[in-house]
């Protein structure tokens, strides 16, 4: 009997050998028959704690993805670790999921700082890093850093239809810019600046920034308001947002106002701002409003309802954050959808470089996500959008977010 196992051994090895390459399946740690690990540190704790519903809302998605099969039958596995948006802590916590917890990739963890810290670790150990909660130019830079990729469209981009909008729109501008002190806060100003080209140091009245450990940001625009700027850039996370917009209003300053689309959500800035201190608020979008009445037929906001009511009913249907990552969860699952069953660290990377017009639900109508080898930047259109009190009201065509 040995001699007959031996002998079907051998000619299963053969068989096996005979197989066509692609045939062949094939791993990387974190990857097998049955399971893909993924990993993201998100600030449960600290300053940005108010972004959370982000990951909530991606591990929601997978949630639902695993109880109909999984990917190419393997179910997903996110482990979401806790940085407090606190570098440091990001660095400790990626080296646990890479060599602890041997994850396959990295997906949606937030934060320019926080992904700054570990973006050379994460490429010299050639482990994906990919949709980022974070707009920073430095993620499309596939020639010095080929294995990290964001999913929004980049801040410095954002910012320049800001002031295309302001350059077209506002008499006589004068622009006064509160910012967060960082790469996030320094992209935007970039991008702004460069936009006004040549009419910025007319322009531009005021610049002062915030650190996110500040407890407020009352001095700063009671500073930038004494300028009685006609123009005020906003460009803050959540908890300052409000401070910021609830501050100008009880000063009676009333500037054409604009904030950067990560604090653009009703829920958690503009109605704890105070409706009337919002109203009239610009800002660009590139996933629908979920407020939006117009909505109510739509079959993907429907769908999205339906999700959320099912997988996370703890979330808020009014908060654009969860759109945001059932929109990254999507990404992902399309970029491991590709792989087939090629799942390997260099094969995922070079399936995300390898999007062709892809819609994920819930993207504005008409905005596609291409990238390639060469470009890292999915998403290159935005919409303007105005807040009107009850909700943001998409205006005007969609405009490219490129970075020239």
């Amino acid at each position: 009997m040995a001699s007959i196992r031996v002998a079907v051994t051998a000619f299963l090895s053969l068989a096996l050998l005979a197989l066509p390459a692609g045939a062949q399946k094939k791993y990387d740690p974190g990857a097998s028959d049955t399971e893909i690990k993924l990993g993201q540190t998100m600030p449960y704790s600290g300053p940005l704690s108010g972004f959370i519903t982000l990951a909530k809302a991606e591990i929601a998605y997978f949630a639902m993805v695993n109880e109909q099969g999984g990917v190419n039958g393997r179910k997903i596995t996110m482990i979401s670790l806790d940085d407090g948006f606190s570098p440091p802590k990001t660095v400790e916590q990626t080296r646990k999921l890479i060599e602890d917890d041997q994850v396959l990739a990295m997906s949606g963890s937030l934060g320019t700082s926080t992904n700054a810290s570990v973006q050379k670790y994460l490429n010299a150990k050639k482990v994906p890093q990919l949709f980022l909660a974070s707009g920073a130019s430095r993620w499309n830079d596939p020639k010095n850093f080929p294995y990290t990729m964001t999913l929004t469209p980049i801040y410095t981009a954002e910012a320049s239809i800001y002031a295309t909008y302001v350059l077209k729109e506002i008499k006589d501008p004068k622009v006064a810019v509160l910012y967060q002190n960082d790469d996030f806060g320094k992209d935007f100003l970039k991008g702004f600046r460069e936009r006004l080209g040549d009419k910025a140091a007319g322009i531009m009245v005021r610049e002062v920034s915030y650190e996110v450990t500040d407890a407020t940001v009352d001095s700063q625009i009671i500073d930038l308001a004494s300028t009685k700027a006609n123009v005020f850039l906003n460009i803050s996370t959540p908890k300052f947002a409000v401070q910021a917009i609830r501050k100008a209003y009880e000063l009676g300053w009333k500037p054409t106002q604009f904030i950067d689309n990560p604090a653009a959500s009703i829920g958690i800035v503009m109605r704890p701002a105070g409706v009337e201190a919002s109203k009239g608020i610009i800002s660009a979008a590139f996933v629908k409003d979920p407020t939006d009445p117009k909505l109510t037929d739509d079959p993907e906001f429907q769908a999205w309802v339906a999700w959320m009511k099912k997988y996370f009913p703890s979330g808020s249907l009014e908060d654009p954050q969860n759109v945001v990552g059932y929109v990254q969860a999507q990404t992902m699952v399309q970029v491991l959808k590709q792989c087939g069953d090629n799942v390997t660290r260099e094969n995922v990377m070079k399936q995300a470089a390898n999007l062709k017009d892809f819609h994920p639900p819930m993207l504005l109508k008409g905005i596609m996500m291409n990238t390639s080898p060469t470009d890292y930047q999915p998403m290159e259109e935005m919409a303007l959008q105005r807040f009107t009190g009850e909700r943001f009201e998409v205006f005007g065509e969609l405009l490219s977010a490129r970075v020239k």
